[in-house]
C-alpha cells in the first residue's frame, strides 16, 4: 500500500468528510450540463421565410398565404423557398397578380420565423439563416474549443499550484463570462463570451473529480466518480423543463449562469488534495487537511504514520510519452475520451432531428443516463474497469448502426435507437473518467487526465460539423458515430486492469514496468 493509501485507511476511505466533498463535487455538475447543451434549446432554429411585407403597402387585406403566394418563389418540391423573394418592383397590386413576379434576390428586409411560441433565439434574433446559417454550428465548435483550451492551461495548472485554486478560479470565469453572455450585442462577442466559459468547464471538470478520487479509498473511487456523473444526468432534465418555461434565449441564459454565484462559498469548505501536497513536498499543509479529515471522521490517525517520510517528485507531460507504458496507456485513452466525446456530442446535439419534440427527447435523453451512469458502479466494480469500458462501447456503436436500418418516417424507432446509443455511450464515459484516474500517477495525472480531456474536446469540436457530412450522403454521420466506438472497444484490451488497486503517485513504478 502507498504512503497516502496508508494514511487515508486510518482517515477512513469514506467517511462523514469525504461525503461532504462528494456533495460539493455533485453540485457543479448541474451547471456543467446546463452551459454544455444549453445551446440546443438558445440556438433552436425555426422554420423561415423572407421577410415580404412591402406588398402589404400595396394591399393590406393580403393573407399570409396570398402574401407568400406573390412574393416567394418555390422550390422544386412546391415548397416556399427560405432564402430567396421575388424582387420588389413598383406595381400596382392588381398588375403583380394579373403578371406575377420573376426577378428574384436575397432577403433584403429580414425573415420571418414560424414558432408556435414566439421563442427568441439566437437564430432569430441575430439571424443566424441563409448565408449566415452556419455560425450557430461554429458557435457550438469554438464553444468546445474553449473547453480544449481549458483542459490545455488547467490540467497542468492544477499540477502546478493545486486542485483546489483553479476549481475557485474556474467558478468566478464561469459566472463573469456565463451571465456576461446573456448581454451579447452580436454573435460575434457571444462566441467568445462561450468560449471562455467552455474553459471553465474543462477546468471544474477536470479538477473536481480528480479532486474526490484522491481523497476517496480504493473500495469507494469509482462511487464517487460515477454518482456526481448522475447530477450531470439530472441537469440535463432539469435543462428540460427550464427550456420549456423559459423561451426567450436571453433570460434562459442568465437563469442557467447566475447561480453559479453560490458556488462563492466553496472558498471556505472546499479542501485541497492532501495526496497533491505530499506529492509537493508541502507536509506540514497536508498534515493540518489530514488532520481535520480524520477529526470530522471521528478517526484517530497514530503518530507514527504521520510522521512517515513521504518522497517529494515530480512529473511533467513528457513523462507520459517518455515512459513506453504510460505512452500506451495515454494512447490508448485519449481515443476512448475522443471516441466518446464524438457520440455523445453528436447525439445529444443532434436531439432536434429525431422526430420528436425537443423537449421531449432531451428529457429522455437525461434521463437515460441515470441508469447508464449509477449501473456502471456495480458492473465495474464485479467485472473490472476494461471489460465494461469495452462491452458499453461496443453496444454504442451498434446501436448507433441500426439506425441506419430503420425508415426515418418511424421516428419513435428512430429516437429509441438514439437514446440506447446515448445509453451506451454515457455509460462508457463515466467508466474513462474512473479508467483515466487510475491508470495515471500521481504526479501526472492532471497532465493525463488534461490530455485525455484535449483529445474529447477536440471530438468536441468536430461533432457539430460532422452533420455537414449529410451533403455528401445522410448515412455518413451515424456510420462515423458506430465504427469508431467499435474500433475503441478493441484498443482497450490494451489498457492495464485497475480493480481494486491503489492509485500510483510516481512514475518509478511505471519506469519499472518497462525494464
Amino acid at each position: 500500500m502507498s504512503y497516502f493509501g496508508e494514511i487515508l485507511t486510518a482517515v477512513g476511505e469514506f467517511g462523514t468528510f469525504q461525503k461532504h466533498l462528494l456533495l460539493a463535487i455533485c453540485l457543479p455538475n448541474l451547471f456543467n450540463a446546463f452551459h454544455m447543451f444549453g445551446q440546443v434549446f438558445t440556438g433552436q432554429t425555426f422554420p423561415h421565410q423572407c421577410k415580404t411585407d412591402w406588398i402589404l403597402h400595396l394591399d393590406s387585406n393580403l393573407t399570409r398565404e396570398e402574401q407568400w403566394n406573390l412574393t416567394i418563389p418555390r422550390d422544386d418540391h412546391g415548397a416556399y423557398q427560405t432564402c430567396t423573394m421575388f424582387t420588389p418592383v413598383d406595381w400596382d397590386i392588381e398588375s403583380i397578380k394579373l403578371y406575377g413576379l420573376n426577378g428574384t434576390a436575397g432577403c433584403s428586409d429580414g425573415w420571418v420565423y414560424h414558432s408556435s411560441q414566439s421563442a427568441s433565439t439566437l437564430v432569430t434574433e441575430f439571424s443566424l439563416v441563409c448565408d449566415s446559417s452556419g455560425l450557430n454550428e461554429v458557435s457550438q465548435s469554438l464553444y468546445m474549443a474553449g473547453l480544449l483550451v481549458g483542459a490545455m492551461v488547467f490540467g497542468p495548472l492544477a499540477d502546478r499550484f493545486g486542485r483546489r485554486s483553479v476549481i475557485l478560479l474556474s467558478f468566478l470565469l464561469q459566472f463573469l463570462f456565463g451571465v456576461g453572455t446573456a448581454f451579447s450585442p452580436n454573435i460575434y462577442v457571444y462566441i467568445v463570451l462561450r468560449f471562455v466559459v467552455g474553459m471553465t468547464i474543462s477546468g471544474l471538470t477536470i479538477n473536481m473529480f480528480v479532486l474526490g478520487t484522491e481523497w476517496s479509498g480504493i473500495s469507494k473511487r469509482s462511487f464517487c466518480t460515477i454518482f456526481s456523473h448522475g447530477f450531470f444526468a439530472v441537469g440535463l432534465m432539469l435543462l428540460a423543463g427550464i427550456a420549456y418555461a423559459i423561451r426567450d434565449w436571453r433570460t434562459l441564459q442568465l437563469v442557467l449562469s447566475a447561480p453559479v454565484a453560490g458556488f462563492a462559498v466553496y472558498y471556505w469548505v472546499l479542501p485541497e488534495s492532501a495526496r497533491w501536497l505530499l506529492t509537493q513536498g508541502k507536509t506540514e499543509a497536508a498534515k493540518k487537511l489530514i488532520l481535520k479529515a480524520a477529526r470530522v471522521n471521528k478517526r484517530t490517525v497514530s503518530e507514527a504514520l504521520m510522521e512517515a517520510e513521504s518522497a517529494c517528485k515530480t512529473g511533467n507531460m513528457l513523462d507520459l510519452f517518455r515512459i513506453p507504458y504510460l505512452r500506451r496507456v495515454t494512447v490508448v485513452m485519449c481515443y476512448v475520451w475522443f471516441v466518446n466525446s464524438l457520440v455523445y456530442y453528436g447525439l445529444g446535439l443532434n436531439v432536434g432531428n429525431f422526430g420528436l419534440d425537443i423537449y421531449l427527447t432531451q428529457f429522455i435523453f437525461g434521463l437515460v443516463e441515470l441508469p447508464a451512469r449509477l449501473g456502471c458502479i456495480p458492473m465495474i466494480e464485479r467485472f473490472g474497469r476494461k471489460k465494461c469500458q469495452s462491452l458499453v462501447l461496443v453496444f454504442g456503436g451498434i446501436s448507433c448502426l441500426l439506425i441506419l436500418a430503420v425508415p426515418p418516417d418511424i421516428p419513435v424507432a428512430v429516437t429509441a435507437l438514439a437514446v440506447l446509443g446515448k445509453f451506451g455511450i454515457a455509460s462508457s464515459f463515466s467508466i474513462c473518467y474512473v479508467y483515466s484516474a487510475e491508470v495515471f500517477p500521481t504526479v501526472v495525472r492532471q497532465n493525463g487526465v488534461g490530455l485525455s480531456s484535449m483529445a474529447a474536446r477536440v471530438a468536441g469540436i468536430v461533432a457539430p460539423l460532422i452533420r455537414l457530412l449529410e451533403v455528401y450522403h445522410e448515412s455518413i454521420p451515424m456510420v462515423i458515430y458506430g465504427v469508431a466506438p467499435l474500433f475503441g472497444a478493441a484498443l482497450c484490451f490494451l489498457l492495464p486492469e485497475t480493480l481494486n488497486t491503489e492509485l500510483p503517485d510516481h512514475t518509478d513504478h511505471f519506469q519499472a514496468k518497462t525494464k
